[in-house]
């Protein structure tokens, strides 16, 4: 898993009855773009350091789109 600053990170729900959480990938500590990845979660604004696992996909980031 690669990503860049601006890209969005999707995980989905781990269990029946938990949602899908999309979050905002804020920081990239590694030059290569692996994880882990500083995440702005758009649910609930709270940055955290993530390791995402297999529930996890990365969206590129798409000129024009808002880092909302």
């Amino acid at each position: 898993m690669r990503a860049h600053v601006g890209d969005r990170i999707i995980e989905e729900g781990k269990r029946v009855g938990d949602h899908r959480r999309i979050g905002v990938i804020t920081g990239v500590r590694r030059d290569d773009g692996t994880p882990p990845y500083v995440v702005r979660w758009l649910d609930t604004q709270h940055e955290a350091l993530v390791f995402p696992g297999s529930d996890c996909r990365i969206e590129a980031a798409r000129a024009g789109d808002p880092a909302s």
